[in-house]
């Protein structure tokens, strides 16, 4: 049975995702939250409260208090303004909780928006950075990074199943193939099954096209209660589900790497308020950190069993035109990602599904789509269902 809840997003609004050094990180949140203001037709005034999702805006930009510091530039004076911080899901998480305060009768009209300036710093810097999404007391002053920590994943997961080189190269061929039709992606470049597996080596079996990008970017949503949606656009898309979960940080406390707990918690619960089970899915962005992530995501949400996500990829299953496509937007693989902005990034793409204004990468099937954003390895995931109203 599902929860009665009733909250739609009445305004969608992304910047193009890259590498942009003239812009700074306020500059790319005001771009994407005017965008979002437009889509819904809302004044700035009429937004009662902002929710900000930023991994590390402080270390990679110096600026900190950013979630006043982008809503008053967005001309949204007096609301209470608040950063959440979960990793790579930290804009999943402030949709939840913006989802929570519009759901239990507190606002009735807020913006959630994510944001990341990732390329100010080296890449050795951003490395470091981001291994703060980790154990860092632990893991990381051992040695390890994410992308060591995914391919011990990627390793133990063709030791336990059988996956292959290949299949983690066709995530990367398929999401290449998505992105190139992508305006807004940042890698808008179509790859064969040669090059992904014959790519730079990063760490064993992790090759640069199973990597996702550094990137700088925003996104944003407006939310309001569903019964007032209409005042804003006359195409709502409704929050069916939508639930957050945590695990063990560090990878080594976890009874076993190829599956997320948190993962498979959040899709429980979302599944349960939206009275759907993942056969009823017809479409999802999922969190490709990594291809093997992709590949355990697609087992942990029940789209197919353990240890199969890798047969399933290699043999067409996740394409557009596949039983069930993953990531049309090119993935963080291709559309890249700036970590903070990932999880309302991919909200909007699933709203551009669901309204049928995804141009090229429309798919046939879009009444229903999920998005998963994950924290770290694992740490955080928020799992949201859309729908038509």
């Amino acid at each position: 049975m599902g929860y009665e809840v009733d909250v739609a997003i009445v305004g969608a609004g992304k910047t193009p995702f890259g590498a942009f050094p003239a812009e700074g990180l306020r500059a790319l949140a005001v771009e994407a939250g005017e965008k979002a203001l437009a889509d819904a037709q809302c004044a700035p005034d009429a937004i009662q409260a902002f929710y900000l999702g930023n991994f590390a805006g402080p270390e990679f930009t110096g600026q900190n208090h950013l979630a006043p510091y982008i809503s008053t530039a967005l001309g949204m004076d007096g609301i209470p303004s608040t950063r959440f911080e979960a990793a790579c899901a930290s804009s999943g998480a402030a949709f939840f909780h913006a989802f929570m305060a519009v759901s239990s009768g507190i606002y009735d009209c807020v913006m959630v928006l994510g944001v990341e300036k990732m390329t100010s710093q080296s890449t050795a810097r951003v490395t470091e950075i981001l291994c703060g999404a980790g154990d860092w007391a632990e893991e990381m002053r051992a040695g390890s990074t994410f992308p060591s920590l995914f391919a011990m994943i990627a390793r133990r997961h063709m030791h336990d199943f059988g996956t292959t080189r290949e299949h983690l190269a066709a995530v990367a061929v398929k999401n290449h193939e998505n992105g190139a039709l992508n305006p807004d992606a940042q890698m808008r470049k179509v790859i064969t099954l040669e090059q992904a597996m014959n790519s730079k080596p990063i760490a064993e079996p992790l090759n640069l096209y199973d990597c996702s990008l550094i990137s700088d970017g925003a996104a944003a949503v407006i939310i309001s209660a569903g019964d007032r949606a209409r005042r804003y656009t006359d195409k709502p898309v409704s929050v069916l589900g939508i639930a957050q979960a945590s695990d063990h940080v560090a990878l080594d406390q976890k009874a076993d790497i190829t599956t997320f707990p948190a993962v498979q918690r959040a899709a429980r619960k979302a599944y349960a308020m939206a009275g759907l089970g993942p056969q009823e899915i017809d479409f999802a962005e999922l969190h490709d950190c990594f291809t093997i992530a992709e590949l355990v995501a697609m087992e942990d949400l029940g789209f197919v069993g353990r240890g199969r996500a890798g047969f399933f990829t290699a043999d067409g299953g996740s394409r557009r035109n596949g039983a069930l496509p993953i990531n049309a937007s090119g993935g963080l693989k291709s559309k890249g990602h700036p970590v903070g902005a990932t999880g309302i990034a991919q909200i909007c793409d699933v709203v551009q599904q669901l309204r049928g204004e995804a141009g090229e990468r429309q798919l046939k099937r879009h009444s229903i789509g999920l998005a998963q954003n994950l924290g770290g390895s694992g740490g955080t995931c928020v799992v949201t269902i859309l729908g038509q109203e």
